[in-house]
């Protein structure tokens, strides 16, 4: 089943701090961690929230559990729109604090993560990153690095946004899927798009978007991107339908790749073609659901490109999430 991928738990009042390191807990076992390094992830969770109380204004933690070649692993993503930071590097270094503190918890949050990162600007805000993984941490590969991030619409149990991912030898195919609307009919109209985006063979993305459009007429239709990589050959190929945004990001320049009008599984266009694209040119993609605002630029986050994937996704989403709509933002890479 497709859904949300992480959970927003508010960290803006410090009341909720114990209910909120109480469902990371409850979650963590729930995922099958071992007792010492669920201990280990309280600690971060509590520095972080300690970080968000002393510091920071419209504190949220997104926590969200995936898998990487077999391996479980959880990750949590502190976000806040407090004073930011001039020097991340030095005040990672224990015993360095502007309040008068021990000045470890940053330092605290890295030693205890597998994956670690941090993006701060003065003024703007600060979005820290902790991965742990259930086991021991895999090896990096070559291909894709996917880093999704689809966070369910307020008050809603489940997300009618869902991304699906399958690889086919050095071939990958991908769906971003929008349902109409938001709750569990729009939740099912993903679904069933993506139970047949699993099956279907064809590696173009406009036939796979119209085998799906034939076979979700019955539910409440959704607006949707698949995009297909081939790395024997170097070259994406894209198509979308309905208004899910795609930037594609190169060293030198990017690019926003247009869609066709129309809502899958209700009407679409007869005539549509893929759209490719080198991956010399472009090496990352990013596409969003309409529960993100479409106007935001790489440029705004200096550096941002040196950067765990994640990170991107937590800024874009900071900065441009609506609230009003199941949110999504799709960070994918090359390598």
């Amino acid at each position: 089943m497709v859904d949300a991928t992480h959970v927003s738990l508010q960290a803006n009042d410090r009341s909720y701090f114990s209910l909120l390191k109480k469902d990371i807990h409850q979650r963590l076992v729930d995922a099958g961690m071992e007792t010492a390094r669920i201990a280990e992830v309280d600690i971060i969770v509590a520095e972080m929230t300690s970080n968000l109380f002393k510091y920071a204004d419209n504190g949220e933690i997104l926590f969200g559990s995936f898998q990487e070649n077999g391996v479980p692993y959880i990750e949590l993503i502190s976000i806040d729109a407090g004073p930011g930071m001039q020097n991340t590097s030095r005040m990672i270094q224990d015993g360095v604090s502007t309040s008068n503190t021990m000045g470890a918890g940053l330092g605290s949050i890295k030693r205890l993560s597998d994956t670690f990162d941090i993006y701060s600007a003065v003024g703007w805000g600060t979005v820290v990153l902790s991965r742990v993984y259930i086991g021991q941490k895999p090896t990096s590969k070559s291909g894709l690095i996917i880093r999704p991030l689809v966070v369910s619409k307020p008050g809603e149990k489940v997300s009618g946004d869902g991304f699906i991912c399958k690889t086919k030898g050095n071939s990958f195919k991908l769906m971003l899927g929008d349902g109409l609307g938001h709750g569990p009919e729009a939740n099912h109209a993903v679904n069933e798009a993506a139970n047949v985006f699993r099956v279907y063979p064809d590696h173009s993305p406009i036939e796979t978007l119209r085998f799906i459009h034939r076979s979700i007429r019955k539910t409440r239709g959704m607006v949707a991107n698949v995009t297909h990589f081939d790395a024997a050959q170097g070259k994406w190929s894209s198509a979308g339908i309905g208004n899910i945004a795609a930037k594609w990001i190169g060293p030198m320049s990017s690019k926003n790749h247009m869609s066709y009008n129309g809502i899958v599984g209700h009407n679409i266009p007869t005539t549509m073609n893929d759209q490719s694209y080198s991956s010399l040119d472009y090496n990352q993609l990013v596409l969003c659901s309409d529960g993100i605002k479409t106007r935001w630029e790489i440029s705004k986050y200096p550096g941002i490109l040196k950067h765990d994937l994640s990170i991107l996704a937590a800024c874009i989403y900071k900065d441009h999430a609506r609230r009003t709509d199941d949110m999504s933002v799709i960070v994918i890479k090359v390598r």
